[in-house]
């Protein structure tokens, strides 16, 4: 085989490798949106049924293979097993594989796998539970700040560190900068969101977010730094803002809660209308889903983007 001839088949094979291990860590990632939340160890014990908590063979447990022999069925028990297991390992196989497409073998790589990896795990129980485990949001952060030294982030120029530092630098290495844009990163995205929130509360009396939401805001600024931070707050409010307005409709037209409404017009306490909407409009959408989506994104649609955007003049 010539040297040319191996180039083309190891090139072939490179996007299957990342489109199966993304698949292999998207089972792990299901292990830590179970876990975590309830407090468990992710190591021990091996794969299980949720159900009847009798392990999973080896051959049971191939990603999205297994879910789909088995029927979407446990082998011991019968009882069906959430979708959510081979769509989470199918979906990250496919961000392993754009991120490669996207940034090749680099360091780049590597950084937004990892991020990519925290961002599915908050995303799916942000989605499923609404909680968004600080087992997540910390060591994220500091493992930001880390590739940070190696790995310089999009927003890593003097004008940023300059409006957020001091008027004279003195000239620091790259990866000064790189980790300064992390820090200033977190503290902006965590500081914008825990004033919105701050001021959700003070103008609709209620609680609109959650300390975790700024937390993972941190966790996703310490990666993108505080141009990128913004931009996700941006997209993901913006996002969530139609998608919440859409959702409380919805539920408005097709009646949710219409008899506890209707319970409470009778008691004079407003028209079946009016209620309906207050009731509908109380509904809580996960924001750290919003904002996962919003990170990803700048991460992979913002470059793209940017590249095909005609020239101004």
């Amino acid at each position: 085989m010539s040297d040319l001839a191996a180039y083309g088949t190891v090139k072939s094979v490179i996007p299957i490798f990342f489109f199966v291990f993304g698949m292999v860590i998207g089972s792990f990632l299901n292990v830590c949106i179970s876990r975590i939340p309830e407090g468990l160890s992710i190591v021990s014990p091996a794969s299980r049924c949720p159900r009847c908590l009798m392990p999973i063979k080896p051959y049971d447990n191939i990603p999205v293979l297994g879910w789909l022999i088995l029927g979407g069925k446990c082998r011991n028990c019968k009882l069906p097993i959430s979708p959510m297991y081979p769509i989470v390992e199918f979906i990250t196989g496919l961000v392993f594989l754009l991120t490669w497409y996207e940034f090749g073998l680099t360091l780049f790589t590597l950084k937004w796998l990892i991020f990519s990896s925290l961002l599915i795990i908050l995303f799916v129980t942000d989605l499923r539970i609404r909680i968004l485990p600080d087992a997540i949001n910390y060591p994220g952060m500091l493992v930001g700040f880390l590739l940070a030294l190696f790995v310089p982030i999009f927003d890593n120029n003097a004008g940023t560190v300059f409006l957020l530092t001091f008027r004279q630098l003195p000239p620091y290495p790259a990866a000064v900068f790189s980790l300064l844009s992390a820090i200033s990163g977190a503290l902006l995205g965590s500081v914008l969101l825990w004033g919105a929130a701050a001021l959700y509360k003070l103008v609709r009396q209620r609680e609109g977010m959650g300390m975790g939401d700024v937390k993972m805001m941190a966790m996703i600024g310490a990666f993108l730094g505080p141009r990128d931070a913004f931009l996700t707050i941006l997209l993901g409010t913006l996002l969530g803002s139609i998608v919440g307005l859409s959702w409380i409709s919805t539920l408005y037209l097709i009646g949710w809660k219409r008899n506890v409404a209707e319970r409470a017009s009778r008691r004079g306490l407003g028209t079946a209308s009016a209620l309906r909407w207050a009731i509908a409009s109380q509904y809580q959408l996960p924001l750290g889903t919003f904002l996962a989506i919003g990170a990803f994104a700048v991460v992979y649609a913002m470059p793209w983007f940017l590249a095909h955007l005609p020239p101004l003049v």
